[in-house]
């Protein structure tokens, strides 16, 4: 049971990730806003592919919910209908929740796809927490995490529906990839904690300490990371693609501190990676930490040196969420390591 259990517990990881990994080609994008409403979209539940589809028009089947676009604001229908030959006000009701009424097909279904993902990942998430039920009598915390990570998906989706309403808030952006991460994380502790065995360590060096900090420098990374990506998003609203070499002419301290913060990151790691090395510790997953380090350190330098080319932004995104994945688990390693060695 167990070992089918974890099973369950690695594909709903994988998806959690790939959430991740549409959510950074979101931003990367520009597709926020291309669903307005939440959970449907425009007020379907597939949502539509030509503008011609939220126009009003006469002699038309209209369902309660659905919106379209008048006077560039968004109408919902307060009942099901038949459209006439006017537009009638009274049956339609202007959207409140924000003033955002445009339509790009290419934005709307990259955001669609990101939702389904979203759903699948919850759906997979459900499975492993009744599946833990059965686990309650033999280890009660893994029964526990498993909830606690369906309550952090649906939290999750809250947090996504504010985003949206609050037309994409910096502030409500990183609370939302900061979540994800904690998902991503109880994820991880619960694959841990069901593996088969665990081999009895007879070589150890302390460092729990130096992982945790170096753990936290990452969080703290990240966010700064987030912040720097909205500092972005806005000036691209601002100048454009064509003044892709101006967009960082007036920075705030965020960006400098994010570019500079990086420089300790790598040195972190690094330093982590000689003490593990030095003391011939049985830690592989280090050469992961160095190999997602190195190419986040180089997508980071494309970034800046190169304005921003295409697909550079969400790969930056995925990496900084991978490393701070195998950094966790390898914490986890180190915890265990750490008590079979004190049990010798």
């Amino acid at each position: 049971m167990q070992k089918n259990f974890r099973k369950v517990a690695k594909v709903a990881l994988v998806l959690v990730y790939l959430v991740i990994v549409a959510g950074a080609v979101v931003r990367g994008t520009g597709s926020g806003m291309g669903c307005p409403d939440w959970p449907k979209c425009f007020g379907h539940y597939i949502p539509p592919t030509e503008i011609s589809e939220l126009q009003w028009k006469p002699d038309t089947d209209i369902k309660k919910g659905q919106i379209i676009i008048v006077d560039e604001t968004l109408q919902v229908a307060s009942e099901s209908f038949r459209t006439s030959n006017t537009f009638d006000k009274n049956k339609w009701e202007t959207y409140t929740k924000h003033d955002y009424a445009q339509f790009n097909a290419a934005h709307t279904w990259i955001e669609y796809i990101n939702r389904l993902f979203g759903a699948l990942a919850g759906l997979a998430t459900l499975v492993l927490a009744i599946m833990s039920i059965r686990l309650f009598k033999t280890n009660k915390t893994i029964t526990i995490l498993s909830w606690l990570v369906v309550f952090g998906m649906g939290f999750q989706a809250w947090l996504g529906a504010t985003v949206v309403y609050s037309l994409l808030e910096p502030v409500k952006i990183t609370v939302h990839m900061v979540m994800a991460l904690v998902i991503v994380a109880f994820l991880l502790y619960i694959v841990h904690i069901t593996k088969a065995t665990t081999e009895k360590v007879k070589n150890y060096k302390d460092i729990v300490p130096l992982l945790s900090f170096v753990l936290f420098m990452t969080l703290i990374q990240v966010i700064l990371g987030t912040q720097v990506r909205q500092f972005v998003d806005d000036r691209m609203d601002i100048l454009g693609d064509a003044a892709k070499n101006l967009w960082l002419s007036d920075a705030d301290w965020q960006f400098y501190v994010h570019r500079s913060f990086s420089i300790v990151i790598v040195l972190l790691n690094i330093f982590l990676a000689q003490r593990i090395y030095k003391y011939k510790l049985n830690f592989p997953k280090i050469n992961w930490v160095l190999v997602f380090l190195f190419i986040e350190a180089m997508s980071g330098v494309a970034m800046y040196y190169f304005h921003f080319p295409f697909t550079s932004q969400p790969i930056h995104l995925v990496l900084a969420s991978l490393l701070f994945g195998v950094q966790f688990y390898l914490f986890l390693e180190a915890i265990s390591a750490k008590r079979s060695y004190k049990s010798l």
